[in-house]
């Protein structure tokens, strides 16, 4: 990918947070600032297309959203990203695929997918239910998974032991329901029926919930963005 000039992001479009969170970066079509890990950059293709860059890695200036993607096809059908993306690259409106927010979730849950099939590899993931009910037991878990298709009652008894584990009993919190099956999970990780994983390894789940987080934004982000994008006229 290239982008016009090979320009840097404007001071407008990035702060960075206290606390060690990550740097903000302002959404194009709402004006609204959030974190990195949460938004979507976008790039230009050298054919002067904008494709989706799901990593945030592509050199040069870039676009970012943070919107749904129900709320960006309808900025689209408004015209209205069009003129945004104008005025973020400073050049004219770039042409826009028609199946762009369909690019933006196929490379987003790639990225996850991939994210996943390397920290196995790296030996990271902790897979079937008795060995992260030991470690969640332990309290040795920094997070904790299960397939969009698992059943409740197993997914329960691991979300238990992990409370138990973390000394947080009575606090309702759990693991995750990832955007996957278990069917797309084996796939991923090259095991068969993976319905429940773990990671043990701080940094490993940092890595994973970041891309996760920014898929999950994506289909469904805040209602006070939808505000923004769904009126008339250029933001």
């Amino acid at each position: 990918m290239r982008t016009p000039n090979n320009e840097s992001l404007t001071p407008t479009t990035e702060r960075t947070r206290p606390g060690g969170k990550s740097p903000e970066r302002k959404c194009i079509l709402t004006g609204r600032h959030g974190e990195r890990d949460e938004l979507i950059r976008l790039a230009i293709s050298p054919d002067g297309d904008v494709l989706p860059d799901p990593r945030a890695r592509a050199p040069g200036r870039g676009a970012w959203l943070g919107v749904s993607r129900a709320e960006l096809e309808t900025a689209i059908a408004k015209g209205k990203l069009k003129g945004a993306l104008a005025r973020a690259f400073k050049s004219a409106p770039p042409r826009v695929p028609d199946d762009l927010p369909a690019q933006i979730d196929a490379g987003l849950l790639r990225t996850l997918t991939d994210r996943l099939g390397l920290e196995m590899r790296s030996g990271h993931l902790i897979l079937g239910s008795e060995r992260i009910a030991e470690h969640a037991r332990g309290g040795v878990l920094a997070a904790l998974y299960h397939a969009a298709d698992a059943s409740d009652g197993g997914a329960a008894k691991l979300d238990q032991a992990w409370r138990v584990g973390s000394d947080r009993e009575g606090s309702g919190e759990g693991g995750t329901r990832l955007p996957l099956d278990r069917a797309a999970l084996s796939v991923a990780l090259g095991r068969d029926n993976v319905v429940h994983l773990a990671l043990a390894d701080e940094e490993a789940a940092k890595r994973v919930d970041q891309a996760l987080t920014r898929l999950l934004h994506y289909r469904n982000a805040s209602a006070g963005a939808r505000e923004d994008v769904s009126g008339d006229g250029a933001t």
